[in-house]
């Protein structure tokens, strides 16, 4: 697939649009959220080198330097690029330990011409490639030996799945209007769920504190994280044993994993490369 067709197809949600106006309102408070959420997973990576596959706000990769890894981002959306070169300019202005570019993770040549990381993070992004499959083969290729790859994954939940496919590829084949209409039904969806829930047991179903402690999970934002979840497309998941079973094969070993169950969201794995 020539990477540079998958940046012009019209048929994409743009990622990094949305990004950009999550970092209008990003505070300290989720910068170290993110941090922490990447020391449980990573461990103590200071002087270890990082590579931040679709780095999209830029913020884990941020977090990676500020944690005193040595840090390589790419995303292929334009929009996010500039939106890590922006985190970059404000918080580590002319780091020498710190490259930003375009690239895709479907470009085997671009991959192969990275060298090889001891941490390859990829967080939520290679299920909206395209072409999923590849683009988990492709991840492998800058791990070093005994080296970190981390990947979320969309979890695989069948024929749910495949109606939010579909729902999402509405999304970006229309207009903003329509855009608006399936944002706001998406959002009375999962909320109007949760009001179920605290009414059956006894709660107060109109509390949103749930939107303030969202920050704590990554350091995201609820409201964005709804427009990426509606627009995401293209849109592939897998089941967790699928992503295990493939990096197996692979000379994988599983380090820490966390599975959303039966539910929506991302399945998260850190797998160590033993060759």
């Amino acid at each position: 697939m020539d990477w540079q067709n998958e940046i012009n197809s019209s048929k994409r949600f743009e990622f990094g649009e949305n990004w950009a106006s999550f970092l209008k309102n990003l505070k300290d408070i989720q910068i170290e959220h993110a941090k922490h959420e990447l020391s449980y997973w990573l461990g103590d990576i200071k002087d270890k080198t990082f590579l931040d596959i679709g780095s999209g706000s830029g913020l884990h990769s941020l977090c990676a330097r500020m944690l005193g890894a040595k840090v390589y981002s790419f995303d292929y959306d334009a929009q996010s690029v500039k939106c890590t070169k922006y985190l970059q300019e404000k918080y580590f202005p002319n780091d020498e330990h710190w490259k930003i570019e375009q690239g895709s993770v479907l470009d085997k040549n671009y991959l192969e011409s990275l060298g090889t990381f001891d941490i390859v993070y990829s967080w939520g992004v290679l299920h909206h490639t395209g072409d999923m499959w590849k683009a988990l083969e492709y991840a492998d290729i800058p791990v070093s030996k005994k080296g970190m790859l981390f990947i979320a994954i969309y979890n695989n939940q069948g024929l749910q799945s495949e109606a939010w496919q579909k729902i999402k590829k509405i999304y970006v084949e229309h207009n903003n209007f329509v855009k608006l209409v399936l944002l706001y039904m998406s959002i009375f969806y999962f909320e109007g769920r949760r009001m179920l829930v605290r009414l059956i047991k006894r709660q107060n179903p109109f509390s949103f504190r749930h939107w303030k402690e969202y920050k704590k999970e990554r350091g995201m934002n609820r409201l964005h994280d709804y427009i990426d979840w509606i627009g995401g497309y293209p849109f592939e998941t897998a089941k967790p044993e699928e992503i295990f079973n493939f990096y197996k094969q692979r000379d994988y070993n599983l380090d820490k994993l966390f599975t959303c169950g039966c539910g929506l969201g991302c399945n998260q794995f850190a797998f160590i490369k033993s060759t």
